[in-house]
């Protein structure tokens, strides 16, 4: 089955003003001369979703939120709904991913609640799971993420409106990477429950994303697995060089 390579990049906290526009256009410039051959994204920090969408027009890069409310609005200070995101010219929302779930005690269900609302905005989503590093050395890796997957992803999920991340949370941003049979093992695993839940038509066609440390380095290694349909990048991400690296290694 084939499923279009993903390079999508969270930019988490990161980047003011001149710096995040000028990552943009960087990047819709290299995209605009490269014949790549995959779909690329980025996903700024709210404060720059505007000038970024700006900067990337006619470049074919979407643009995406880190994080979305449930509600269509109403009395949520600090919070964004799926609507706004969509007006400002969004088409995708990362979702569940462990910073929101440690720092914010966000749940399965809740994601679940968020991802909902997002479809009914026409937004995609990037619905987040992984284990946490004494929950590896438990042995329970496929047993959390496949938890995980059956209870974040409401019932109107489908590989049109939903993409998945498995991102082991100790990999994130420390340099460590699990190996690659790991991550085809999960993410295979991933599929598997994704087939169950939703058929194997539905698994086949979602694109399963890796990300954890992913750097040019390492990149081909993990993109290249049947299973691995892209990469959701951190750090390499706020760098242009970095993350092109990254697209032309597969791509």
């Amino acid at each position: 089955m084939s499923r279009k390579i993903m390079i999508a990049g969270n930019w988490k906290m990161n980047c003011l003003q001149k710096e995040g526009t000028d990552l943009a256009k960087n990047i819709a410039l290299n995209v605009k001369k490269n014949k790549y051959n995959c779909d690329f994204l980025v996903c700024p920090p709210f404060t720059l979703l505007s000038n970024v969408k700006k900067a990337l027009r006619g470049s074919k890069v979407s643009l995406g939120g880190q994080n979305a409310h449930f509600a269509e609005k109403g009395a949520h200070t600090g919070d964004v709904s799926p609507q706004m995101l969509k007006d400002i010219g969004c088409e995708y929302v990362i979702l569940g991913h462990s910073e929101r779930r440690t720092d914010h005690k966000e749940t399965s269900a809740l994601v679940a609640k968020k991802a909902e609302a997002a479809y009914n905005s026409g937004l995609k989503t990037i619905i987040c799971v992984g284990e946490t590093l004494e929950q590896r050395e438990q042995g329970k890796t496929i047993d959390i993420c496949s938890k995980q997957v059956k209870t974040s992803l409401p019932k109107n999920a489908t590989a049109a409106n939903t993409i998945i991340a498995y991102e082991p949370v100790w990999a994130i941003g420390t340099g460590k990477t699990p190996t690659a049979k790991d991550v085809e093992d999960v993410h295979a695993a991933i599929r598997q429950v994704v087939a169950q839940k939703f058929g194997t038509k539905t698994a086949n066609n979602m694109r399963i994303l890796y990300g954890g440390s992913v750097k040019p380095s390492n990149s081909k290694e993990f993109l290249s697995l049947p299973d691995v349909d892209g990469a959701l990048i951190g750090g390499a991400s706020l760098k242009s060089e970095d993350f092109l690296a990254i697209a032309k290694s597969v791509c």
